[in-house]
C-alpha cells in the first residue's frame, strides 16, 4: 500500500514530459542566463558572429572562383575541340593534296595537265 502511494507522488520522468515543455524550459533558462550575464552573451555573439561572417565570405569567394574555373575549362574544352577539328580537316586536305599531286605527276608524264589546287 505504501509503495502505491509513493509511486503516485513521484514526479513524472523527463520522457513523460512532452518535448514542447522541455524546449520551453530550456528557453527560459537561457533567457534568464542571458539577462543575468549580458556581456558574456554579447561577446559570444560577436565572436561566433564574426566567424560566421568570415566563413560566409570565404565560401562566396570559393564559389566565385569555382565558377570562373568552370567557365575557363569550358572555353578551353571548346578551343581544344576546334583545334582538333581543324587539324583533322587540314590532315585530310593534306592527304587529298598529296594524292592529287601524285595524280598530277602521273598525268604530266602522260602529257595531260590539271589546274593547280588552291
Amino acid at each position: 500500500m505504501m509503495t502505491e502511494q509513493n509511486e503516485d507522488k513521484q514526479p513524472p520522468s523527463p520522457s513523460a514530459i512532452g518535448w514542447k515543455e522541455t524546449v520551453e524550459e530550456q528557453y527560459r533558462k537561457i533567457k534568464e542566463n542571458a539577462e543575468t550575464y549580458p556581456y558574456v552573451w554579447a561577446s559570444y555573439i560577436l565572436v561566433y558572429g564574426g566567424f560566421a561572417l568570415w566563413t560566409t565570405y570565404r565560401w562566396r569567394v570559393l564559389r566565385r572562383t569555382e565558377d570562373r574555373v568552370r567557365v575557363l575549362q569550358e572555353r578551353l574544352r571548346k578551343l581544344v575541340k576546334a583545334q582538333e577539328s581543324a587539324s583533322s580537316v587540314s590532315s585530310v586536305q593534306k592527304g587529298q593534296q598529296s594524292s592529287v599531286a601524285a595524280s598530277v605527276e602521273k598525268g604530266s608524264s602522260s602529257g595531260a595537265t590539271t589546274p593547280p589546287i588552291k
